[in-house]
């Protein structure tokens, strides 16, 4: 059940991130850099860079992650776990939380990557710690 407190911090780091983006977009309205119209059908009209950054992050957060949810859900129902698979679940989730750091941050595009690159890595390794699992017991 251990494997609950990185699942329950990504959920967090999302929920986060979904409440700044409000904000921010309540906030750009009100300073009057986005015409409220814009959030209708989210188009016609630009965004501050800053919107751009917070939005494509939050759907970073609704992408490859989806898939670190399923492995450690599965690893829940196959009730199989080890420190090496708890461990990759807490690099990722730090990863992500690096990640997300630097997005909304300075966004510099090929420190991104790496981090992105690396929590893929981790992500994998979580895949392939459960097949080993599964297929010893």
């Amino acid at each position: 059940m251990e494997i609950l407190n990185p699942i329950f911090s990504m959920v967090i780091l999302t929920a986060l991130v979904g409440f700044a983006l409000g904000g921010a977009r309540f906030a750009s309205i009100k300073k009057g850099q986005v015409d409220g119209r814009y959030f209708k059908l989210m188009s016609g009209y630009e965004l501050p860079e800053h919107l751009k950054q917070l939005e494509r992050n939050f759907g970073n957060l609704l992408e490859l992650p989806v898939l670190f949810y399923v492995v450690c859900v599965l690893s829940l129902v196959l009730t199989v776990s080890s420190p090496l698979f708890l461990s990759m679940a807490w690099a990722f989730v730090g990863l992500r939380v690096l990640h997300t750091a630097i997005h909304i941050s300075y966004n510099h595009p090929l420190h991104r990557f790496l981090i992105f690159l690396l929590s893929t890595l981790v992500l994998l390794g979580m895949w392939y710690e459960l097949y080993s699992l599964v297929s010893q017991g």
